[in-house]
């Protein structure tokens, strides 16, 4: 074994190395994986502060006390907004029970020539009956899970507590922790990681800087338009259809069913269903022609089934710190893959030229087309 194969199979010891450490310690990485997060958005605004003459502990205080200001001022306003919606969803839920119940599983049984006893909810009701001697010892059950989990409610909160102590110390020492990462790498593959990082760098802050304000501008928009259409859980609608637009069409179908249901339960007539289907175009329209392009544009380059795919298989993985992880994760991925496709283009596999296949040659004389024959007919005819 040479000395270069020797390398990059220490190369690859290493990465299999970190990437069985991650995995293993994933349950306890979340409250690191948001404070670096929020490092991650704070840099370049400490950055800016510095070229203006500030230190960098006072830049990123500064940094540090405005993003704690934003956040709690947005604390401040949506939790008071999303407990009333919420209390306004529980008081409704009678009617949207009696709702499907009277409205939509006939019109589904009608549609579908179904056997009338499939949505039989007496029949269910029974069923629930003949399983409530269960429902004690189930109980019994979640309180002994309850008070033996405790400890991770303790810990939950220490770690609560743990993300802006652990955030401030990130962001102060954020470009000095690159520069000791730098100097750890061989000098035969800096400047490749180094060109690669750049342009990861370029795509992260694309999509995790960008794709904040999209959420947001969507959550607004699509709750500020359902509450002018009338719908009394709309702002609670918009809210969620907004989280959940970083997967695409994720938020747009969630929230455009829901707030159909929502508008057929209250109002149950056609201008309030239109007017409902109206926001939710605008909201296509907003996001793809002027949102995404603007605020996060064609740097990542992910296909929306791409972006399905790397979620559910974060998920999968390492849990819900998988699904935070999934999207940065994959635009680093496809930065590493079009390295790797512009180095294959330019070896001498794609490049050079090989002999010509004798089986090819002779198949391609042999499919070779035939010209068309003249009819008999026209030979009379001349």
């Amino acid at each position: 074994m040479n000395e270069d194969t020797a390398q990059r199979w220490q190369l690859l010891a290493i990465v299999l190395v970190i990437g069985w450490l991650v995995w293993l310690l994933a349950p306890v990485l979340m409250p690191f994986v948001l404070a670096a997060t929020l490092a991650y958005l704070g840099d370049p605004l400490a950055d800016r502060l510095e070229r203006f003459g500030l230190g960098r502990t006072l830049a990123v205080s500064i940094v540090y006390v405005f993003l704690l200001l934003l956040l709690v001022g947005a604390l401040l306003l949506l939790v008071p907004l999303l407990v009333r919606q919420v209390e306004n969803l529980i008081n409704n839920l009678p009617r949207y029970g009696d709702w499907v119940q009277h409205v939509a599983l006939p019109w589904i049984q009608a549609k579908l020539h179904l056997d009338p006893h499939v949505f039989d909810t007496q029949r269910l009701v029974d069923v629930v009956r003949e399983h409530l001697g269960s429902i004690g010892s189930i109980a019994g059950v979640v309180l002994g899970k309850v008070s033996r989990s405790s400890i991770g409610v303790v810990l939950w909160l220490s770690n609560l507590v743990l993300i802006p102590v652990v955030g401030f110390y990130l962001l102060r020492d954020w470009d000095r922790m690159v520069a000791y990462v730098d100097n750890l790498l061989p000098r035969s593959i800096e400047p490749t990681v180094a060109h690669l990082a750049r342009e990861a760098d370029a795509v992260l802050g694309a999509f995790v800087r960008g794709q904040l304000l999209v959420m947001v501008a969507l959550g607004v928009f699509y709750g500020a338009g359902l509450g002018l259409v009338g719908l009394s859980v709309g702002p609670l609608i918009g809210m969620v259809a907004g989280l959940l637009s970083f997967v695409p069409y994720l938020g747009f179908i969630s929230g455009f069913a829901a707030a159909i249901i929502a508008v057929l339960v209250q109002y149950g007539d056609w201008p309030h269903l239109l007017l409902v289907c109206a926001v939710f175009t605008l909201g296509q329209l907003l996001e793809g022609y002027v949102l995404v392009p603007k605020l996060v544009g064609d740097k990542i380059g992910l296909h929306p089934v791409a972006v399905m795919f790397a979620v559910l298989a974060g998920g999968y993985l390492f849990g819900f710190l998988g699904v935070l992880l999934a999207l940065p994760a994959a635009s680093v991925i496809v930065v590493v893959l079009r390295y790797l496709m512009e180095r294959y283009r330019r070896s001498a596999l794609y490049t050079r030229s090989g002999r010509a296949d004798p089986v090819i040659a002779e198949v391609e004389v042999t499919v070779r087309p035939v010209p068309p024959q003249v009819p008999p007919e026209h030979h009379d005819a001349s």
